[in-house]
């Protein structure tokens, strides 16, 4: 039987059973605190052995969060957070125990599972209660929530080991994206303990400087001339070996290496760059965490001094994802780009939802075609219809295109056909390091010139 909870109002708390010592409280919502919530835990282990039925531990973190309590101000993200209390209090049973785990994480505690279906379907439930919009005075604040769940292993598990369980599959939820959740598995231990690896060398790399900046050529379509460079990050481990891009970023913005790496990538970037003509940009890609982080504009233009690159050669990449994090956030940062020069792409157009709605609200010099339609649309015609429906927009908003993950020169002919002017991936050069990146626009400004 669910629980009744009148809405909460301002400074009012969720009271969960009967009054206990206060040191086991949360005072900002009432719920139990992370102590209690393992007492309560350890204790349904001591009673369950060889009881029938195991019981689940369920960790929830609110999905941005921090940028909402950063633009509204903290007394309304404790808003959030009691009515959020309030609502899992409600969507409970009486026996289940829920808590303030963390800043802005709950624990749920359901004593008695049959099995994995019936307590997926639970934590979809609690997801969907906590992803409805919340009531911050006279605004509103929607987020998502994120899950992790461990099931209690008879005569295996103690307190200490379903808690760790739980958060590995909560972290295995959000890598996933908004909204997710996973129940833990073995196998989703072995991925976590290759994750931490890869943390650990990661981090020691980027305190040793060890990550290269590579450069992947940009090319005027029409005429194969090169005009600029995108600056790619690539790691090699002395133990691991090459750890790919698709690896190492998100771990890097997961665990909030991203920042230094970043700056670490750039200043190589642009240190290369300055032996390239005049006329030849360099590209850059900001990650997500970048763009609700006031510091970012203040670090990337320190850079640009110590380094003495023109911020006007400089473009740098956004990708929708990072941009509806904190859209306040996001065009301050791109605001004061602008102004000292900087040009600004969109990078993967077309993969986002809300593309189109983005393109109003914010001004991008450049959009690039995400690769997926380039590489099928000789194959697929909507594929073909949908490039040409951005290009013919673009025209129209007098936005630069670039096609990205050209490999066919069938590609490159039919995107010329269409009126795309740039144009960037394998067939026109893979990436290379700054040394092999300045030979080959030597070589490729000498065969213009023959030719």
């Amino acid at each position: 039987m669910r629980r009744l909870a009148a809405p909460l109002a301002d400074g009012q708390s969720v009271r969960n059973g009967t009054e206990e010592c206060t040191t086991l409280r949360d005072p900002l919502t009432g719920l139990d605190n992370a102590q209690r919530f393992a007492e309560r835990i350890n204790s349904l282990i001591g009673t369950r052995p060889n009881a029938e039925f195991s019981f689940a531990v369920i960790l929830l973190n609110m999905d941005g969060f921090k940028p909402i309590s950063d633009l509204f101000g903290r007394s309304a993200g404790d808003r959030i957070l009691q009515q959020a209390a309030c609502r899992l209090y409600a969507a409970t049973d009486s026996e289940c125990t829920v808590a303030r785990v963390g800043a802005d994480e709950f624990g749920v505690l359901l004593p008695k599972v049959t099995n994995e279906e019936a307590v997926t379907e639970t934590i979809r439930f609690l997801i969907e209660t906590l992803s409805e919009p919340y009531d911050v005075r006279f605004r509103t604040a929607r987020l998502t929530a994120s899950a992790g769940c461990s099931l209690f292993q008879p005569y295996a598990d103690t307190t200490e080991l379903l808690l760790g369980k739980a958060e590995t599959a909560l972290y295995q939820a959000k890598r996933k994206g908004r909204g997710q959740f996973e129940v833990y598995s073995i196998e989703m231990e072995k991925a976590a303990k290759k994750v931490t690896r890869i943390e650990q060398a990661l981090r020691r790399a980027v305190v040793a400087d060890e990550v290269e900046a590579h450069f992947q050529p940009i090319i005027d379509l029409p005429t194969r001339r090169i005009v600029g460079f995108e600056a790619l990050a690539r790691w090699t481990d002395p133990e691991i070996g090459v750890v790919t891009p698709a690896t190492f970023i998100p771990i890097a913005e997961e665990r909030g290496v991203i920042g230094q790496l970043a700056e670490n990538v750039l200043r190589k970037a642009t240190l290369a760059a300055n032996d390239w003509p005049a006329d030849i940009y360099l590209s850059f890609n900001l990650s997500p965490s970048q763009l609700v982080d006031q510091n970012t504009v203040r670090q990337i233009l320190g850079i640009l001094e110590n380094t003495g690159f023109d911020p006007r050669r400089l473009e740098i990449e956004l990708t929708e994802t990072g941009l509806v994090t904190d859209p306040a956030s996001a065009a301050k940062i791109i605001e004061e780009l602008r102004n000292v020069g900087i040009q600004i792409a969109l990078d993967d157009f077309g993969t986002g939802q809300s593309s189109l709605g983005r393109l109003r609200e914010f001004r991008f010099d450049k959009l690039k075609i995400d690769q997926t339609f380039v590489a099928s649309m000789l194959e697929d015609r909507p594929s073909e219809h949908i490039v040409r429906a951005i290009l013919a927009m673009c025209e129209g908003l007098a936005i630069d295109v670039v096609a990205e993950g050209i490999e066919l020169e069938a590609q490159a002919e039919r995107l010329v056909e269409l009126g795309c002017p740039g144009g960037q991936g394998l067939l026109f050069g893979e990436p290379r390091d700054a040394k092999s990146t300045l030979r080959f626009l030597q070589d490729h400004q000498v065969a213009c010139s023959i030719g």
